[in-house]
Protein backbone atom coordinates (compact mmCIF):
# COMPACT_ATOMS: atom_id res chain seq x y z
CA UNK A 1 0.00 0.00 0.00
CA UNK A 2 1.39 3.45 -1.10
CA UNK A 3 1.19 6.33 1.47
CA UNK A 4 1.28 9.85 0.38
CA UNK A 5 2.25 12.59 3.44
CA UNK A 6 1.80 16.19 3.22
CA UNK A 7 3.11 18.96 5.08
CA UNK A 8 0.27 21.60 4.96
CA UNK A 9 2.20 25.36 5.75
CA UNK A 10 4.26 26.27 2.88
CA UNK A 11 3.36 23.08 0.86
CA UNK A 12 -0.04 22.77 0.03
CA UNK A 13 -0.94 26.23 1.09
CA UNK A 14 0.89 29.06 0.77
CA UNK A 15 2.33 30.42 4.00
CA UNK A 16 1.00 29.73 7.65
CA UNK A 17 -2.40 28.66 7.95
CA UNK A 18 -1.76 29.30 11.61
CA UNK A 19 -1.09 32.87 11.46
CA UNK A 20 -4.23 33.46 8.56
CA UNK A 21 -6.18 31.80 11.36
CA UNK A 22 -5.36 33.84 14.43
CA UNK A 23 -6.18 37.01 12.39
CA UNK A 24 -9.09 35.62 11.31
CA UNK A 25 -10.01 35.38 15.13
CA UNK A 26 -9.08 38.99 15.64
CA UNK A 27 -11.94 39.82 13.67
CA UNK A 28 -14.16 37.53 14.82
CA UNK A 29 -13.47 38.98 17.96
CA UNK A 30 -12.22 36.05 19.48
CA UNK A 31 -9.37 37.55 21.17
CA UNK A 32 -9.46 39.44 24.04
CA UNK A 33 -6.96 40.30 26.78
CA UNK A 34 -7.25 36.71 28.37
CA UNK A 35 -5.78 35.52 25.61
CA UNK A 36 -3.28 37.88 24.54
CA UNK A 37 -2.08 37.48 28.22
CA UNK A 38 -2.43 33.50 28.06
CA UNK A 39 -0.12 33.74 25.04
CA UNK A 40 2.86 36.28 26.41
CA UNK A 41 2.47 34.26 30.03
CA UNK A 42 3.24 30.76 28.02
CA UNK A 43 6.37 31.98 27.03
CA UNK A 44 8.16 33.00 29.99
CA UNK A 45 6.77 30.10 31.63
CA UNK A 46 8.05 27.43 29.14
CA UNK A 47 10.94 29.45 27.57
CA UNK A 48 13.25 28.60 29.73
CA UNK A 49 12.87 24.57 28.95
CA UNK A 50 11.29 24.96 25.17
CA UNK A 51 13.69 27.03 23.70
CA UNK A 52 14.00 27.83 20.01
CA UNK A 53 10.71 26.08 19.79
CA UNK A 54 8.33 27.39 22.22
CA UNK A 55 6.76 30.00 19.76
CA UNK A 56 5.80 26.96 17.77
CA UNK A 57 4.43 24.88 20.33
CA UNK A 58 2.93 28.36 21.99
CA UNK A 59 -0.91 27.91 20.93
CA UNK A 60 -1.37 29.84 24.16
CA UNK A 61 -4.38 32.29 21.99
CA UNK A 62 -6.85 29.82 22.20
CA UNK A 63 -7.24 29.29 25.93
CA UNK A 64 -10.38 29.84 27.57
CA UNK A 65 -12.04 29.33 24.34
CA UNK A 66 -14.98 26.32 23.29
CA UNK A 67 -13.05 23.29 21.63
CA UNK A 68 -16.45 23.24 19.41
CA UNK A 69 -16.58 26.88 18.97
CA UNK A 70 -13.28 26.85 17.30
CA UNK A 71 -13.92 24.02 15.42
CA UNK A 72 -16.47 25.51 13.91
CA UNK A 73 -14.55 28.92 13.51
CA UNK A 74 -11.84 26.47 11.54
CA UNK A 75 -14.07 25.24 9.36
CA UNK A 76 -15.47 28.71 8.23
CA UNK A 77 -11.82 29.76 7.68
CA UNK A 78 -10.84 26.70 5.48
CA UNK A 79 -13.89 26.92 3.30
CA UNK A 80 -14.21 30.51 3.05
CA UNK A 81 -10.37 32.09 3.35
CA UNK A 82 -7.84 29.67 2.73
CA UNK A 83 -8.92 28.32 -0.47
CA UNK A 84 -7.33 31.45 -2.24
CA UNK A 85 -3.83 30.45 -0.55
CA UNK A 86 -4.05 26.94 -1.91
CA UNK A 87 -0.36 26.06 -4.17
CA UNK A 88 -2.24 24.47 -6.62
CA UNK A 89 0.65 22.12 -8.09
CA UNK A 90 0.74 20.68 -4.67
CA UNK A 91 -3.57 20.63 -4.13
CA UNK A 92 -3.21 18.69 -8.08
CA UNK A 93 -0.59 15.97 -6.99
CA UNK A 94 -2.41 15.21 -3.53
CA UNK A 95 -5.37 14.63 -5.98
CA UNK A 96 -3.52 12.27 -8.62
CA UNK A 97 -2.74 10.30 -5.24
CA UNK A 98 -6.29 9.66 -4.05
CA UNK A 99 -7.14 9.00 -7.33
CA UNK A 100 -4.62 6.42 -8.11
CA UNK A 101 -5.78 4.64 -4.92
CA UNK A 102 -2.91 5.93 -2.40
CA UNK A 103 -3.67 6.68 1.52
CA UNK A 104 -3.80 10.65 2.00
CA UNK A 105 -1.98 11.89 4.92
CA UNK A 106 -2.19 15.28 5.91
CA UNK A 107 0.77 16.11 8.64
CA UNK A 108 1.40 19.16 10.02
CA UNK A 109 2.12 21.74 13.19
CA UNK A 110 -0.74 23.84 12.64
CA UNK A 111 -3.83 23.84 14.79
CA UNK A 112 -5.63 20.19 14.23
CA UNK A 113 -8.96 21.73 13.94
CA UNK A 114 -7.05 23.35 10.87
CA UNK A 115 -6.07 20.16 9.69
CA UNK A 116 -9.07 18.19 9.98
CA UNK A 117 -11.12 20.53 8.60
CA UNK A 118 -8.70 20.76 5.72
CA UNK A 119 -7.96 16.97 5.45
CA UNK A 120 -12.49 16.63 4.91
CA UNK A 121 -12.30 19.12 2.08
CA UNK A 122 -9.02 17.35 0.02
CA UNK A 123 -10.80 13.89 1.48
CA UNK A 124 -7.99 13.21 3.47
CA UNK A 125 -7.51 9.48 4.53
CA UNK A 126 -5.43 10.50 7.74
CA UNK A 127 -4.89 13.65 9.80
CA UNK A 128 -1.76 14.21 12.14
CA UNK A 129 -1.87 17.63 13.24
CA UNK A 130 -0.74 19.70 16.81
CA UNK A 131 -3.45 18.71 19.29
CA UNK A 132 -3.87 21.34 21.81
CA UNK A 133 -4.32 20.58 25.29
CA UNK A 134 -7.91 21.41 26.72
CA UNK A 135 -10.11 20.53 29.63
CA UNK A 136 -13.44 19.61 29.98
CA UNK A 137 -14.18 20.89 26.17
CA UNK A 138 -11.85 24.37 26.96
CA UNK A 139 -8.60 25.02 25.27
CA UNK A 140 -5.94 26.02 28.07
CA UNK A 141 -2.61 27.57 27.99
CA UNK A 142 -0.71 24.40 28.37
CA UNK A 143 2.00 23.16 25.70
CA UNK A 144 0.70 20.41 23.16
CA UNK A 145 -0.10 16.76 23.51
CA UNK A 146 0.59 16.07 19.64
CA UNK A 147 2.68 18.23 18.02
CA UNK A 148 4.11 17.03 14.85
CA UNK A 149 7.75 18.78 14.19
CA UNK A 150 10.87 18.18 12.97
CA UNK A 151 12.01 15.02 14.31
CA UNK A 152 8.59 13.77 15.32
CA UNK A 153 6.84 13.34 11.87
CA UNK A 154 9.61 10.91 11.48
CA UNK A 155 8.05 8.83 14.41
CA UNK A 156 4.59 9.30 13.38
CA UNK A 157 4.79 8.24 10.23
CA UNK A 158 6.11 5.16 11.79
CA UNK A 159 3.02 4.48 13.50
CA UNK A 160 0.96 5.66 10.55
CA UNK A 161 2.86 2.97 8.25
CA UNK A 162 2.49 0.52 11.08
CA UNK A 163 -1.20 1.40 11.06
CA UNK A 164 -1.53 0.54 7.44
CA UNK A 165 0.64 -2.46 7.38
CA UNK A 166 3.46 -1.27 5.42
CA UNK A 167 6.43 0.08 5.48
CA UNK A 168 8.30 4.09 5.09
CA UNK A 169 10.00 2.18 1.53
CA UNK A 170 5.81 2.89 0.38
CA UNK A 171 5.69 6.38 1.46
CA UNK A 172 5.55 9.64 -0.56
CA UNK A 173 6.16 12.86 1.37
CA UNK A 174 6.03 16.22 0.73
CA UNK A 175 7.25 19.00 2.69
CA UNK A 176 8.87 22.50 2.10
CA UNK A 177 11.47 23.14 5.16
CA UNK A 178 14.55 21.98 6.59
CA UNK A 179 12.32 20.60 9.65
CA UNK A 180 11.13 18.17 7.26
CA UNK A 181 14.37 16.71 6.33
CA UNK A 182 13.97 13.76 9.57
CA UNK A 183 11.10 12.57 7.57
CA UNK A 184 11.81 13.07 3.67
CA UNK A 185 15.03 11.27 4.34
CA UNK A 186 13.92 8.18 5.53
CA UNK A 187 10.85 7.64 3.05
CA UNK A 188 10.82 6.14 -0.70
CA UNK A 189 10.16 9.32 -2.16
CA UNK A 190 10.71 12.34 -1.47
CA UNK A 191 9.42 15.56 -2.47
CA UNK A 192 10.35 19.07 -1.61
CA UNK A 193 7.87 21.84 -1.92
CA UNK A 194 8.50 25.51 -2.32
CA UNK A 195 11.60 24.77 -0.76
CA UNK A 196 13.65 26.90 2.03
CA UNK A 197 17.47 27.23 1.49
CA UNK A 198 18.41 24.41 3.22
CA UNK A 199 15.75 22.05 1.96
CA UNK A 200 16.55 23.07 -1.81
CA UNK A 201 20.48 22.22 -1.13
CA UNK A 202 19.81 18.83 0.12
CA UNK A 203 17.19 18.20 -2.65
CA UNK A 204 19.70 18.82 -5.49
CA UNK A 205 22.35 17.32 -4.04
CA UNK A 206 20.34 13.93 -3.25
CA UNK A 207 18.15 14.61 -6.54
CA UNK A 208 14.77 14.51 -5.07
CA UNK A 209 12.31 16.20 -6.90
CA UNK A 210 11.05 20.05 -6.53
CA UNK A 211 7.75 21.50 -7.15
CA UNK A 212 8.26 25.26 -7.12
CA UNK A 213 6.84 28.43 -8.76
CA UNK A 214 9.09 28.94 -12.72
CA UNK A 215 10.69 31.96 -10.50
CA UNK A 216 11.49 29.66 -7.79
CA UNK A 217 12.26 26.93 -9.36
CA UNK A 218 15.30 28.62 -11.85
CA UNK A 219 17.11 30.29 -8.74
CA UNK A 220 17.16 26.68 -6.98
CA UNK A 221 19.17 25.83 -10.13
CA UNK A 222 21.79 28.54 -9.57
Amino acid sequence: MRIAIFDIDGTLVRGSTERMFWRFLFRKRRQRLRQLLAYVLFFIRYLPTGGVHTAKKNKAYLCGLSVNEVQILADEFVDQVLPQWFFEPAIQRLRQHRVRGDKVVLMSGTLDCLARALGRRLRADHVCATLCSQRNGVYIAQPPEIHPFDAAKLSLTRQITEQYGTDLGQVAAYGDSRHDLFLLAAVGEAIAVCPDATLGTVAEELGWEVMAPPAMAGSLTH
